[in-house]
C-alpha cells in the first residue's frame, strides 16, 4: 500500500504472448512505478494455469518474490500473464517508459537509440498490420 517507482530485472519466459514474440529468455531491466500490481488467484489452481509472460528476476536471473526486486510480491515473480493463444497480455511494469536507450538505467556502448523494449511494440504493430 505504498508507490514504488524504480527499475527492476524481469525475465521473459517462453510463451505466446504475440507482444513478446522473439523475446523469450531475454533478461532486461524495466521501470516501476504503481502502488498495486499484485498477481493474486482467487483459487489454488489459477496459478498454475495460468501463462506467465514476464517475471520478476534477481541480478543472478533467478525468479524472485523478494523486495525491492519483485516490488509487489508477486507469487512466482509474476510481473506479466498472456492468454493460451497470446492475443491478450498483462504486464504491471511500465516498458513504455523504457522503449528509447537513453531512458534505460544503462546500456552497453554503441547501443543504438531503441532499448530492447521497442521489440514489444513493434511486435505489436506487425501484428495488427
Amino acid at each position: 500500500e505504498q508507490f514504488e517507482a524504480r527499475f527492476v530485472m524481469v525475465e521473459i519466459p517462453d510463451n505466446p504472448s504475440i507482444l513478446m514474440r522473439g523475446m523469450a529468455g531475454s533478461r532486461m531491466p524495466i521501470a516501476t512505478a504503481h502502488g498495486e500490481g499484485r498477481a493474486v488467484f482467487a483459487a489454488p489452481g489459477d496459478q498454475a494455469r495460468s501463462v506467465v509472460a514476464m517475471r520478476f528476476v534477481d541480478h543472478r536471473g533467478a525468479v524472485t518474490q523478494a523486495y525491492p526486486l519483485n516490488p509487489n510480491g508477486s507469487p512466482g515473480g509474476i510481473a506479466g500473464l498472456t492468454t493460451a493463444d497470446g492475443r491478450f497480455t498483462i504486464v504491471m511494469p511500465h516498458p513504455e517508459r523504457v522503449f528509447r536507450s537513453i531512458q534505460m538505467s544503462w546500456t552497453p556502448d554503441g547501443a543504438g537509440e531503441d532499448s530492447p523494449w521497442m521489440r514489444m511494440f513493434r511486435n505489436a504493430r506487425a501484428w495488427v498490420a
